[in-house]
């Protein structure tokens, strides 16, 4: 039985009812949403049941990865605390212009939604209550590679990253699908982040594959890229925020001998500069990333990116063959690869991080089948934008 009982200090109520779950030998998934103001929420949940042993997996608003299969003895219970980031699309002096395919969306929606996944998962929400003011917030800045995809199969390595961090942090992801530098600002994605960025912030920026796509006189790694990059630099460190440049991941691309290529161009090489020219930390994802599809393999490597027979999914009648967006297998180790950029090379943020994160060498990735990520209910959705 998985009994949620949950206390909101803000609202105008004790307690909501009480709610009956029961696993089964297939995925099984109970899911909590709860109107709040935007802000930042400590939830405290206690994991475990006096009837069976359990294993609980929990994602926060749109499938972003809280804690992965928690075990508990029977009779045991074990009581955690996670932060959620709550947002809406407004600011003071406008608004997010948010995409069709965001209406309606977790991250959006003014709720604080939860997911309990597994077949026999158990736990009690003890409490949701305000963070403390003290709390940092680590903004993601970027595309659908980063973005908290809505929909299975998709899984960006953003959704994944939560895992990793600690309790005095909490990840606030507002990257999307399709959005390069250029976009991104304009949709005034930039001036939301900005709106919310307190002094000691940390925003970490990954951008290219859609800038890569950009067409024109005088456009290029080099040139608009390179300037859109300081311009968001600027402006991040106005606000005494602390921005944090991070390699667009690679793409899975082998040549014919069986090696890693980049598809990205000159875009990694330009973030590399921007990085030493205005000594900001930098995570070089792109770098990373090939490492792990190069241990991996040319035919392994298709289990970190979306490759699916027809068939595999409700209403799926074609092959899904995609070397840009990840499983979670895929996520969860691009969001070790960036744990293991911070934990080496950006000390400031590094102490934010999980005491659990263990050292990563992304030459010598975990066994897909050794993670198991129960997936959240399916529901059919567009392929993200990008490529």
């Amino acid at each position: 039985m998985l009994r949620l009982a949950c206390l909101f200090p803000l609202l105008t109520f004790a307690a909501i009812p009480v709610a009956e779950f029961r696993g089964s030998d297939t995925q099984a998934s109970l899911a909590f949403s709860q109107p709040v103001a935007e802000g930042i929420y400590e939830v405290t949940i206690e994991f475990g049941a006096s009837d069976i042993a359990s294993v609980t997996t929990v994602k926060a608003e749109a499938r972003r990865l809280l804690a992965l299969n928690v075990a508990v003895p029977r009779g045991r219970p074990v009581t955690q605390r996670f932060l959620v980031d709550v947002r809406r699309p407004e600011y003071t002096g406008g608004r997010v212009a948010l995409k069709s395919r965001e209406s309606g969306n977790p991250t959006w929606d003014q709720r604080l939604s939860l997911e309990f996944l597994g077949a026999t998962a158990r736990a009690q929400i003890v409490s949701i209550n305000p963070a403390p003011a003290t709390t940092v917030r680590i903004f993601l800045a970027g595309d659908s590679t980063m973005t908290d995809q809505a929909n299975e199969p998709y899984v960006g390595w953003g959704q994944a990253f939560p895992l990793f961090v600690g309790e005095r942090a909490v990840v606030a992801n507002h990257a999307e699908s399709g959005r390069a530098l250029r976009s991104f600002q304009a949709e005034h994605r930039l001036d939301k982040i900005l709106a919310q960025l307190r002094k000691d912030d940390f925003v970490l920026i990954q951008f290219g594959h859609n800038d890569q796509k950009e067409k024109g006189e005088g456009v290029g790694a080099f040139t608009t890229y390179t300037k859109r990059l300081r311009d968001y630099l600027d402006a991040i460190q106005a606000k005494g925020g602390k921005p944090v440049l991070v390699t667009a991941v690679a793409r899975r691309r082998f040549d014919d001998k069986g090696q890693v290529t980049e598809s990205l161009g000159d875009f990694p090489e330009a973030v590399r500069r921007v990085a030493k020219e205005r000594s900001i930390p930098l995570i070089d994802l792109n770098a990373s990333s090939k490492q792990v599809y190069q241990a991996l393999g040319v035919e392994k490597s298709k289990l970190a990116l979306l490759h699916y027979p027809a068939g595999t999914f409700p209403g799926q009648t074609e092959p899904l063959r995609d070397d840009t967006h990840f499983s979670a297998y895929g996520a969860y180790e691009m969001a070790r690869c960036v744990t293991e950029g911070i934990r080496q090379g950006v000390p400031e943020l590094a102490a934010f991080l999980a005491p659990s994160v263990q050292p990563f060498d992304p030459s010598h990735p975990d066994d897909p089948a050794q993670l198991a990520i129960p997936a959240s209910p399916w529901v059919k959705g567009d392929k993200p934008e990008g490529k």
